[in-house]
């Protein structure tokens, strides 16, 4: 497969490797608890805690990809645009622009 060189394509292509409701779910929870560890490691002073957040976020999503859409996630070949995307998916989950 050829790389990707536009984010909306590669936006689009994020999008179909995201079909699994459960993979969504598992992809969402993560995001979620990312944010709001985030918080608390923040407004608490606890930034030696931050190293978990990587795992929690991409412990939920990795499992979705795993078990639910049997593919490899894009955070190996696109680390950034993945990262964008899995915030870009959970901001339209909550807005209801995309469903579960």
């Amino acid at each position: 497969m050829e790389r990707i060189k536009k984010y909306s394509d590669f936006y689009a292509f994020y999008l179909t490797e995201h079909s699994n409701k459960t993979s969504r779910i598992l992809h969402f929870v993560g995001t979620l608890l990312f944010f709001v560890l985030l918080s608390y490691f923040t407004i608490s002073n606890q930034y030696e805690h931050l190293w978990i957040l990587p795992i929690v976020g991409y412990g939920f999503a990795w499992s979705g990809h795993f078990f639910f859409e049997k593919n490899k996630p894009a955070t190996f070949k696109y680390p950034f645009w993945s990262l964008i995307s899995d915030f870009k998916l959970f901001f339209e989950l909550v807005v209801g622009k995309q469903k579960f």
